[in-house]
Parts: C-alpha cells; sequence; structure tokens
C-alpha cells in the first residue's frame, strides 16, 4: 500500500529562469541615431555645395522665386498701420510660429551679397521722406497713400500700390491709370528716381474673368498694367536702363488668398534691387 500511495504523488514543479541579453553593447538604437546625423551632414555639405555653385544673380533670381510667399504669411500685417504702412523683413510680426522673428542674427547673407535689412530700412526712409514732403499740402494725395506699402527684401525693397473697395489704380478691365492713381504713382516716381539699382514692375489683378478669354484675360491684363506703369515711371526720368523685368503674374499670387476676388488682389508690385 506504502509503495502505491508513492506512485499517486504529484511530479516536483520543476522553474527554469532563462535572462534575454540584447546584442552588442547598447541595442541597435544608435544605428537611427546615426543614420540620422549622417543624413543631415549630407543635406548640409549638399547646400554648401549649392551655394558655391551658383552666382549672385542665380541666388537673386531664387529669392525672387520664393518671395510670394511672404504674401500669404504677412497679409494680415504688412502695410496695415499709419502712413505709408509697411513693414520690414526682420520686423517681429505675425508670422505663425510662437517666437517671432527679434533681429537679423538669423538671416544668412552670402559673402558676396550686396545690401542687407539696413540698407533697405535706410531707403525706405528716404522714400518715405521724399513722398511725405511731397504731399505736405496735398489733402487728397495724404488719403490715398493708404495705398501704398513698402517692405524690405532680401535684395531690396518692394512698394506696393495696392487697390480696394473705393479706389482702383486702374480703370475696369483696362490698362489706362486713374486720375487718382496717376498722381499718386507721379509722386512714388519722383521719390524713387534718385535711387539706384534695377527695377522691376509687377502686375497683379483678382480672379474675375472676362466674358471671353480668348480675346483678352487676366494674363495680358495684368502685363498691359505692368507696362503702363513702366511708361509712367519713365515719363518721371527714371531710366529705360533700369528696367530689368516687367511681369504680368495675373491672380497667380493673390494678396487675399481666401478670396481671390478681393479687390485688394489687384495691385502693382515695384520692387527696387540694392
Amino acid at each position: 500500500m506504502a509503495s502505491q500511495a508513492a506512485r499517486n504523488d504529484p511530479a516536483p514543479i520543476i522553474v527554469k529562469k532563462i535572462t534575454v541579453v540584447e546584442g552588442g553593447h547598447h541595442g541597435g538604437a544608435w544605428k537611427v541615431a546615426y543614420a540620422d546625423f549622417v543624413t543631415a551632414m549630407m543635406a548640409f555639405f549638399l547646400l554648401l555645395w549649392l551655394l558655391g555653385a551658383t552666382t549672385e544673380d542665380q541666388r537673386k533670381g531664387l529669392a525672387d522665386y520664393f518671395t510670394p510667399t511672404l504674401v500669404k504669411t504677412k497679409e494680415q500685417s504688412a502695410g496695415s498701420n499709419g502712413l505709408l504702412g509697411g513693414s520690414s523683413l526682420t520686423d517681429v510680426d505675425s508670422y505663425p510660429h510662437a517666437g517671432g522673428q527679434t533681429g537679423t542674427k538669423t538671416l544668412t547673407v552670402p559673402r558676396d551679397a550686396t545690401g542687407g535689412p539696413k540698407e533697405g530700412a535706410a531707403t525706405i526712409k528716404r522714400i518715405q521722406e521724399r513722398v511725405v514732403e511731397a504731399i505736405a499740402e496735398k489733402k487728397k494725395l495724404q488719403e490715398l497713400m493708404r495705398q501704398v506699402r513698402m517692405i524690405d527684401t532680401t535684395t531690396g525693397i518692394r512698394i506696393d500700390l495696392v487697390d480696394d473697395a473705393n479706389f482702383s489704380m486702374f480703370s475696369l478691365g483696362t490698362t489706362v491709370l486713374t486720375p487718382d492713381a496717376r498722381g499718386l504713382l507721379d509722386v512714388v516716381a519722383e521719390a524713387i528716381r534718385p535711387e539706384g539699382g534695377k527695377i522691376t514692375v509687377r502686375g497683379h489683378t483678382d480672379s474675375l474673368q472676362y466674358r471671353d478669354t480668348r480675346l483678352v484675360n487676366n494674363w495680358s491684363l495684368s502685363a498691359g498694367r505692368a507696362e503702363s506703369t513702366r511708361q509712367t515711371l519713365i515719363r518721371h526720368g527714371i531710366g529705360a536702363d533700369r528696367f530689368r523685368r516687367i511681369e504680368g503674374v495675373a491672380d497667380t499670387e493673390p494678396l487675399i488668398a481666401d478670396n481671390l476676388s478681393d479687390p485688394r488682389n489687384r495691385r502693382i508690385s515695384i520692387s527696387l534691387e540694392h
């Protein structure tokens, strides 16, 4: 009987501990960090190579290409306050990040580039002084100066002459300057004439289309208005050889991006390079 009881005893439980050891000293996480580092360094040296392989004109062309993006981020701030209200690229403003811009230390300028934020600000100040002096006794023009916005760019300054619900630079659907716009442009032309550098004139329209776009459209209209502006500037003594480009961009670079038919999208931009 004793042997029978022994045979019915439960089998002993054996606990086996297994220790898992990671491969290598610290696992594989360092490989991901190292790959990110190598990718960043490759991008950095590629950027240095591109800067060294391009000319100043090519860099300016790239800057001009990306300049319109500033319109969307600054549409609520640029030129919104005061006579000749405008803003500088280095002003603290409403850019969509918490810190804003606090100065020029974050700007990197190629060694052989000319001009800069300080020069642009000085140019704007000189032009403003000439304009204020010219319209000191002209109340009508003082009211119209709210349509003028001056912005400091990386290559010079840009003067925008902007339409609104109560003011138009050109007669509806034409390239003919209105009397008020002609007086306004006369003052601006006299103010920028003493400044040096090349000039680019760019015409903008809203999104309203013609009935028959085969005959006339916003592309030809914006280009014609830019050319009409150039001719007015020439009549005020600005040399024809100072003009680098005359452009018509229709409604592709709106000032008010969420409403393409807004009259403020109709404007003339005059860019002066350092």
